[in-house]
């Protein structure tokens, strides 16, 4: 089980991560925990600001669609992975396991 800081996610979206993630331990920026993985949507944030206050974590990046500054933000700030959200859906256990070697 891993501590996941959902940071700029969509309250819509949350919902939906809250089922794909039930295994997991969920947090927010108002949490004293420190998580093993922050999931952003990188269109709500600033992705400098995140690496900055996560610098020793890793950082998983999502996006709706190809948003070119965005997404060479992201980069630029050193997310971890960067995919799309539907990527994310699919495959989030196993980017999960990826990023925090669990």
């Amino acid at each position: 089980m891993a501590t996941i800081l959902l940071t700029g996610v969509d309250p819509l979206f949350v919902g939906k991560l809250h089922q794909l993630l039930a295994g997991h331990h969920l947090i927010t920026t108002e949490s004293v925990e420190k998580p093993d993985l922050v999931i952003v949507d990188i269109a709500r944030v600033e992705p400098g600001e995140v690496s900055d206050a996560y610098p020793a974590v890793p950082i998983l990046g999502y996006s709706n669609h190809a948003d070119p500054s965005s997404l060479h933000a992201a980069r630029e700030a050193g997310f971890d992975r960067i995919v799309e959200r539907s990527t994310l859906v699919d495959n989030v256990e196993p980017l999960i396991s990826e990023l925090t070697l669990q």
